[in-house]
């Protein structure tokens, strides 16, 4: 069999990886947990009809077919996208089984038919949380949901050596309240153009503005005017104010933004900051909205994102709203792990190779690991009876920090970075903290 190509946009971590993905998803699914969010899982296909029901993304959905169908199977199924319109989904099926305001989170792959490029895959790993009520939801979650990132994020930058980020907040009330007080017809239309702000710059989109909408200079002047106003405090209100433009939900908007920004800046100071650039894409978000910056690495783009979602899913008789936060776990660390930003101390999880003199003491090698290994100590039995040093070689290119010797009659143990060797017991020897399990840091 010839070598096989790999294909492009599918990440696949070599062992040292995939443990850096594996703790920070231990650091994501623990802060969940801690602010109350209970774990759930949904199926990898949902229909297409539903699927491309909101939001422009047809052309990003993986169809799934079987390949020996039979005539009349008219099922049209898609690889979900993300994890929010499965979620309403089940949501919708379980309704008469979840307690309200109900708080998820859900780690999966999703799929899309994207170009891959860097930060940009088409399998890759989200952590989403919602928190959805029935009926009516109170606008203080919109609130608690950035906190809840926060804590995530600063986590993982003071634990694991990730970066610190920058998570910028809007309000599509105050975007589209803004736009009415304008006299513009469309909002939609212009929220589009200008979440392109970032890429292309206010000039570009108030040429987007003119040409493409229609927008008077004055309309497409004010519209850019407000894109540009960012703020850490709540001067963004005034800011606002200054341009003059009236709405009742423009009002509505500064309000709750507002508050958002008074609430963040005592329990994260200069984490969370207002850009009334930020519109986000899919338009089933109807109030606050979030986007996430990597300090250092804001090339990259958002990183996690969400916002609040007041028509997602209804059954005709009851309406869920909610308001999620989804962190692209293969975004943030695939261009980390690939640059070397991040690593782990050791490829396997070992801590101590048992050295096997001879294949007659095997036995003996085995009953040692199994000793280690009930007092919680990662091992594994040398491959094949060898010379030491050849042993000790195979322990170095593993990364595995100590060798046991003498299995069964004369224990002792070699520490093979400082070549430090004692006397020890399988009941009772136990290595440094730093070195019982894979440590991951930041490197450089």
């Amino acid at each position: 069999m010839s070598r096989p190509k790999p294909l492009s946009g599918f990440p696949e971590f070599l062992p040292a990886g995939r443990f850096v993905e594996d703790r920070v998803l231990d650091v994501v699914r623990s802060t969940f947990e801690l602010h109350g969010f209970a774990p759930i899982e949904t199926r990898a296909v949902e229909p297409l009809d539903q699927l491309a029901r909101k939001g422009e993304i047809d052309k990003e959905i993986y169809v799934v077919r079987r390949l020996h169908a039979e005539a009349g199977d008219a099922d049209e199924l898609g690889l979900h996208f993300d994890l929010t319109v499965p979620f309403a989904r089940y949501v919708l099926e379980n309704a008469g089984h979840l307690a309200f305001p109900f708080r998820r989170y859900q780690i999966q792959k999703v799929w899309r038919g994207e170009r891959p490029q860097e930060g940009r895959y088409r399998e890759f790993t989200q952590a989403d949380i919602d928190i959805v009520g029935q009926g009516a939801l109170a606008s203080h979650h919109d609130v608690e949901i950035p906190l809840v990132a926060v804590d995530v994020f600063e986590k993982l930058h003071r634990d694991l050596g990730l970066p610190q980020v920058k998570l910028l907040v809007n309000n599509r009330k105050v975007l589209e309240g803004f736009y009415r007080g304008l006299g513009i017809a469309n909002p939609a239309a212009v929220m589009q153009r200008v979440d392109k702000y970032d890429k292309i710059g206010p000039y570009a989109v108030r040429q987007l503005l003119t040409y493409e909408l229609g927008l008077s200079q004055a309309q497409a002047g004010a519209c850019v005017a407000l894109a540009g106003i960012s703020a850490a405090d709540e001067s963004f209100v005034d800011d606002v104010r200054a341009l003059g433009v009236t709405d009742d939900l423009l009002d509505t908007g500064l309000d709750e933004l507002a508050g958002l920004i008074r609430v963040a800046r005592r329990s994260a100071p200069d984490r969370v900051v207002t850009d009334l650039k930020i519109a986000r894409g899919l338009d089933y978000y109807t109030g606050t909205v979030y986007e996430t910056l990597l300090v250092g690495s804001e090339k990259l783009g958002s990183v996690a994102s969400g916002g609040r979602y007041d028509s997602l899913a209804s059954d005709g008789k009851t309406t869920f709203p909610g308001v999620g936060y989804s962190f692209g776990i293969t975004r943030i660390l695939a261009p980390l792990i690939g640059k070397k930003k991040i690593g782990a101390s050791r490829s396997v999880p070992s801590a101590v190779l048992v050295a096997v003199d001879n294949e007659d003491s095997r036995e003996q090698a085995i009953a040692v690991a199994g000793q280690l290994r009930a007092r919680g100590i990662p091992v594994e039995v040398a491959p094949k009876a060898d010379k030491f040093g050849k042993q000790i070689r195979y322990a170095e290119r593993r990364g595995i920090p100590f060798v046991w010797f003498g299995a069964g009659y004369d224990d002792s143990v070699k520490d093979i970075r400082s070549g430090d060797q004692a006397a020890a017991s399988p009941e009772t020897w136990t290595p440094p903290a730093e070195d019982l399990h894979v440590a991951v840091t930041a490197v450089g």
